[in-house]
């Protein structure tokens, strides 16, 4: 009936049918539950007139009773969950896309078409894609990517314009980017394999900040500067709080460090043209806890588990998360708790390539 490990205590009510005689069993007072193990009840365990008390049983070894279709006490149902999230959880695909592929009428369940995104599963189980079963989700990844100018973050083109997957190396798993960066845009970029875990990398809610380094044509003030945590609208769009610093100037250009938790499009480049700056290069350095540090131009290179596992306890703390074996791929992201300081992180030469 019950698997009990070592150890484990299971009450059970003293009228309860089951008869368990031996070592296995004690019987405590309930005014005093739970006793000290070395007091049981000197009353005998199936007294009728002593109700008052609880049995406990000890399972001393690992033992099953019974059959296992009996469920343990207070046993919770698996919670259903929305199928676009667990097929995105599965790296499938994003949930968008595969709300295309439910009204394409790819996705079924048990040889029955699914209908809607928002049907209630609690499993992957009998789910197919195309007629192919979808595997369960393996545990989350994630990677660093330098991404370099001139690439676009999407997986195709209409215009046939180079994209970040026509660089990245054979033999990845599906990944899907964490928020874009712009074609002219350089830095870390973050890739998953896990849907969930992208959303929430990417909803300002969660609060994840972003960390860059500007190099633009112009005079600004660091108090100008300083003003910028207070938030700024500009031409009725409204941009959360931004953290900036002048680093230095070098020559009629000025390196600006800007940190942000909101991410919205072209956010860095329309505040510094807003001040009056142009900006000639746009270097994403953190994500969070993720830094770029001194990773070459178009390389990747795979998160820790257990740095990953940590950092997932941050931003889903009501989730159990378990940290899951090795994958085989040997992990060389960033091991910072914490996000990166300006120290830990090799500053690019003002002489490098600007953008186009």
């Amino acid at each position: 009936m019950f698997g009990i490990e070592r150890d484990q205590r299971l009450v059970l009510d003293d009228e309860d049918p089951l008869h368990l005689s031996g070592p296995f069993t004690e019987h405590h007072c309930r005014p005093v539950f739970p006793p000290p193990l070395s007091a049981p009840c000197p009353r005998s365990l199936w007294s009728m007139n002593h109700n008052a008390c609880t049995s406990v049983f000890v399972a001393r070894q690992r033992k099953d009773f019974g059959s296992d279709e009996v469920p343990a006490p207070h046993a919770k149902s698996r919670e259903q969950q929305r199928i676009a999230k667990l097929l995105a959880r599965a790296g499938v695909a994003s949930r968008r896309e595969i709300e295309r592929m439910i009204t394409d009428r790819r996705i079924a369940i048990d040889g029955t078409v699914v209908e809607t995104p928002a049907t209630l599963i609690e499993s992957l189980h009998g789910v197919t894609v195309d007629g192919k079963p979808v595997r369960p989700p393996a545990p989350a990844r994630l990677f660093r990517y330098h991404k370099p100018a001139g690439l676009l973050t999407t997986e195709r083109d209409p215009k046939g314009r180079p994209t970040i997957y026509d660089r990245l190396p054979k033999g990845l798993p599906r990944l899907m980017p964490v928020g874009r960066l712009d074609l002219n845009t350089e830095g870390l970029l973050l890739l998953t394999t896990d849907g969930e875990l992208k959303r929430a990398l990417e909803l300002p809610s969660t609060g994840v900040p972003r960390t860059y380094r500007a190099r633009a044509y112009g005079n600004v003030t660091q108090a100008q500067l300083e003003e910028l945590i207070d938030g700024i609208e500009i031409e009725g769009v409204r941009y959360a709080s931004i953290d900036a610093n002048l680093e230095r100037r070098t020559g009629a250009n000025v390196w600006i460090e800007l940190t942000l938790a909101e991410g919205k499009n072209r956010e860095v480049r329309r505040v510094l043209e807003h001040l009056g700056l142009r900006v000639s290069r746009l270097i994403r350095t953190a994500y969070g806890p993720f830094a770029l540090a001194d990773l070459p131009a178009g390389a990747v290179d795979e998160v820790r588990q257990h740095d990953l596992v940590v950092f997932r306890k941050t931003l889903f703390p009501r989730e159990r998360i378990d940290s899951p074996k090795s994958s085989g791929v040997k992990a060389t992201g960033s091991r910072h708790p914490h996000p990166p300081t300006a120290s830990r992180r090799a500053p690019p030469s003002p002489k490098g390539r600007g953008s186009k």
